[in-house]
């Protein structure tokens, strides 16, 4: 069997990192620290083994943020544009890896919404929204 290997890069393109399979676990985030620290509805993570994670280029440009008032959030993201970036949990035994920032989709799919009773009420409902392949017309 092949291992799974994932690259990943920041918007810019200045950071650049490489993940291998197997994978710990992918997860969407529902939490009030994943939503601010995305500026979204929820965080979707893919989890590794520290050692089958690289920084290929720019991991200079990896600026980390602990939350003081937590036990283990941390945040990563590029200096220069931003992107939330792959980082290593406080313990160290696991890099948390934004799915986002891959540019290659992996293999296994989310396996569960954590943190679902604290989401935002506008966030990942099952809804009749109109389906839209680019922005719709006279949005832009």
């Amino acid at each position: 069997m092949d291992i799974e290997v994932l690259t990943g890069s920041c918007l810019c393109g200045a950071v650049t990192y490489e993940v291998r399979g197997p994978f710990l676990r992918f997860a969407h985030c529902h939490c009030r620290r994943c939503c601010k620290a995305t500026g979204t509805g929820h965080a979707t993570n893919l989890y590794a083994s520290p050692e089958r994670f690289e920084w290929r280029s720019g991991r200079e440009l990896a600026v980390r943020y602990d939350l003081p008032t937590a036990r283990s959030f941390a945040t990563t993201f590029c200096s220069r544009c931003g992107t939330p970036l792959p980082h290593h949990t406080r313990s160290g035994r696991e890099m948390v890896v934004p799915a986002g920032s891959l540019d290659v989709l992996p293999s296994l799919a989310p396996q569960v919404r954590a943190f679902w009773d604290s989401r935002m009420p506008w966030s990942c409902t099952m809804d009749d929204l109109p389906r839209s392949a680019e922005y719709p017309e006279g949005w832009r």
